[in-house]
């Protein structure tokens, strides 16, 4: 037991004396050396505490992802569609005015004849179309037999030529079903010319692609004077006439009046004539044109 005791006792001794060296030590140690010391004792307990805020921090943030695709996508496909709204419109492209033709398209039904005219030009068709000569009454057909139908006209517009003595103009298309291909190569007007008071002597011309026959006269008063020119061409059983006539007046008896440009009147003229195309009739149509005019023959 006594050596129970002892052993006791130095253990004893053992704790005061590390106690006391140990506070002996926190006693000589300076005012820094204690608090780098709590420092470090201290700094484990910060970073535990800072990771822990960190963790809860980002809790919401990931709570706050959907896992629905569709959710996902929709904040994009708004902002599309607000950038497709919100884009500056493209200005429409400013239709420039169309423009009419200068030539408008003539056709009758009935005689099959259609032609290009200056839209500018005056048409009459029916029985409104006989042309007049300038200051001498109607224009007179010339074909050998009677019958005659005025299909169209069309007149140069008034006051085309200014200060010339030009008075009128027009191109005139007549038929007539009573004549036969012989007699449409003929003119019933006498040659003013010819002294004998026959016929109009005719020449064969070529229109564009059409072979026609043609005369021309001159006729005239005090005051007005007057040029036509005459074509026929034998089609569908009958007979087509075309007339190109100008009218004059007043030169040489209104003060300041020019002799008009013939020339260019009658090549605005036949540009109209060399347009002329005839609508290929039937052969029945054919032959009873034909018939009848047998039949205005054989009665004569």
């Amino acid at each position: 037991m006594a050596t129970i005791w002892k052993s006791t006792n130095q253990k004893s001794t053992n704790q005061v004396t590390n106690q006391t060296i140990f506070g002996t030590m926190l006693t000589s140690w300076s005012r820094q050396q204690k608090l780098a010391m709590i420092a470090c004792v201290a700094m484990p307990g910060v970073l535990l505490a800072m990771s822990a805020c960190s963790e809860q921090s980002a809790k919401p943030a990931l709570g706050g992802v959907s896992s629905n695709p569709s959710t996902q996508t929709a904040p994009s496909t708004a902002a599309i569609t607000a950038q497709a709204n919100t884009a500056v419109p493209v200005a429409a492209a400013k239709k420039s005015p169309r423009k009419r033709p200068a030539n408008v398209t003539y056709t009758d039904a009935n005689s099959g004849v259609s032609f290009l005219y200056p839209r500018k030009f005056v048409l009459t068709s029916g029985d409104d179309a006989r042309p007049q000569f300038a200051g001498m009454g109607d224009a007179l057909m010339n074909f050998v037999q009677p019958g005659g139908v005025t299909v169209a006209t069309v007149v140069l517009p008034d006051g085309s030529y200014p200060g010339t003595d030009f008075a009128s103009a027009f191109f005139n298309v007549n038929i007539n079903r009573s004549v036969s291909e012989q007699e449409c190569a003929h003119f019933a007007l006498a040659d003013s010319h010819n002294v004998n008071g026959g016929s109009m002597d005719s020449q064969k011309v070529k229109i564009g692609s059409t072979e026609m026959e043609t005369t021309s006269n001159f006729s005239a008063s005090p005051m007005t004077q007057t040029e036509t020119q005459y074509y026929h061409r034998y089609e569908n059983g009958a007979c087509y006439e075309y007339v190109l006539s100008l009218g004059t007046a007043g030169y040489g008896i209104k003060d300041g009046a020019e002799p008009v440009n013939r020339d260019e009147i009658f090549a605005k003229l036949e540009k109209i004539l060399a347009t002329v195309k005839i609508k290929t009739a039937p052969v029945e149509q054919q032959n009873e044109a034909e018939q009848a005019v047998g039949a205005a023959a054989g009665g004569r």
